[in-house]
């Protein structure tokens, strides 16, 4: 079976409810994933959009969410997932509102994608303290066995 990662309240390319945006209560989705190849030591999630500031015209990718040595055993995260609600191990990296944690849709135009990335790693990824996006994907390298894409698109009310 394939690495696969979902969620129960979008679907891929679907609309992220604006719960988990800043229009809403700004908390992570509910996300779930199954396959996790055997030989895999950790899993990392990345929630980042590339639109960054407009989709006509993207200048930067924008991250949202850097999870790093998820444990092979967790099957998903909950819906408002937040440092006390992670598994056992997972460490957090920082978003580029600089801070550790899930940070919300919020594009100042058009309708942006968000990808939502989970990899299989044949390692865990150690030495790291408050890396961002870059320093978690340069240790990965080399490490990543499988992984999975989920892709939720935003735009804000009448915007």
């Amino acid at each position: 079976m394939d690495l696969t990662l979902e969620s129960p309240v979008f679907s891929n390319y679907g609309e992220i409810p604006s719960l988990y945006t800043c229009e809403g209560e700004d908390i992570a989705p509910p996300l779930r994933w199954r396959g996790v190849p055997e030989g895999a030591k950790s899993l990392v999630l990345i929630v980042d959009d590339p639109d960054a500031p407009d989709p006509e015209a993207p200048k930067m990718t924008w991250v949202h969410w850097v999870l790093f040595n998820i444990p092979v055993e967790a099957d998903g995260l909950p819906e408002g997932a937040a440092s006390k609600d992670l598994p056992e191990g997972t460490s957090e990296g920082l978003n580029d509102w600089k801070r550790r944690g899930y940070g919300g849709p919020c594009p100042p135009i058009g309708r942006h994608r968000y990808f939502h990335k989970l990899y299989a790693l044949d390692s865990r990824l150690e030495g790291l303290n408050r890396p961002d996006k870059a320093q978690v994907e340069a240790a990965m390298e080399g490490h990543v066995i499988a992984e999975a894409e989920l892709i939720g698109t935003y735009q804000k009310q009448g915007k």
